[in-house]
């Protein structure tokens, strides 16, 4: 039981229902993930738009996405979101467990293009050590073909999930 007081679908009104109706017309139940934003409705369309921008995504794949999002959350160990994103990548990705495995171990093993690992990594360095980030880090994904609307998404993405893993590690959130 997270350490916040949520607000059950059952018991939701006004705009918190709202959402929760789209929530549930999209993943077929309201998580504990969206019932921990219920104390915070405008935090919880926030959220819901940032996935939903991520889901469009015209040029970083979902696997890269949950890939980036996987190898955050294993640094901040947000067994949820670990789990939710392998889930991700099992079945709507065709990835093994073990692929998933190899990948947490070791980045350059993920089942990615190398440009799209390319890119991984330096998500992860954003993560990991910021001030490490170099020019040649960039140009060496443009050198790819990523452009900087691309970098800034990618890096954007996994400091987003850097967030969401504190919250969800603060407040104690449970598989649902």
């Amino acid at each position: 039981m997270p350490l916040i007081h949520t607000i059950a679908p059952s018991e939701a009104t006004g705009e918190l229902a709202k959402l929760y109706t789209i929530i549930e017309t999209m993943r077929g139940s309201v998580g504990n993930n969206a019932q921990l934003f219920s104390v915070s409705p405008e935090l919880l369309r926030q959220q819901m738009d940032f996935i939903k921008f991520y889901m469009n995504h015209p040029t970083l794949s979902m696997p890269l996405l949950a890939a980036i999002r996987i190898m955050v959350s294993s640094g901040e160990e947000c067994q949820f979101c670990i789990d939710y994103n392998t889930g991700m990548l099992i079945n709507l990705a065709g990835w093994t467990f073990d692929q998933v495995a190899k990948m947490r171990k070791d980045p350059n093993a993920a089942n990615l293009p190398e440009r799209e690992i390319a890119m991984l990594n330096l998500a992860i360095k954003a993560i990991r050590n910021a001030h490490g980030v170099t020019a040649n880090d960039l140009d060496t994904l443009r050198e790819m073909g990523w452009s900087d609307s691309d970098i800034l998404d990618a890096v954007s993405h996994a400091t987003r999930m850097l967030a969401t893993d504190i919250i969800f590690n603060t407040f104690k959130i449970e598989n649902s």
